[in-house]
């Protein structure tokens, strides 16, 4: 049986390194994709504590599952709004993006 401190420790690097895409990259796909990193890293504690706190009970894969269809709707959503602004403007930078305009 593997220990939780190796689940946290993954957990812990991948949730950085997705902070770090997320706040230093300018390019809005990557973006979404360290978002999506760091939801991972989520899924990975939930699954880790629902293993070793209650190994019966499957609390913890059912948050996952939850969690899996919020993001697959964010990245449909996120994906759609990527294209509507490349096709508007023909470009993914985000210092271009700093307002929503009507």
């Amino acid at each position: 049986m593997i220990p939780i401190n190796y689940f946290l420790t993954l957990s812990i690097t991948l949730f950085s390194i997705g902070i770090y895409g997320a706040l230093s990259k300018r390019n809005i796909i990557l973006v979404l994709l360290s978002i999506e990193l760091m939801l991972n890293s989520v899924n990975i504690n939930f699954i880790a504590f629902s293993r070793y706190v209650t190994p019966k009970v499957m609390t913890g894969q059912l948050f996952v599952t939850f969690t899996m269809v919020v993001t697959a709707c964010e990245i449909g959503v996120g994906l759609a709004i990527v294209l509507s602004l490349f096709r508007l403007s023909g470009n993914l930078n985000t210092d271009k993006y700093n307002q929503l305009k009507g």
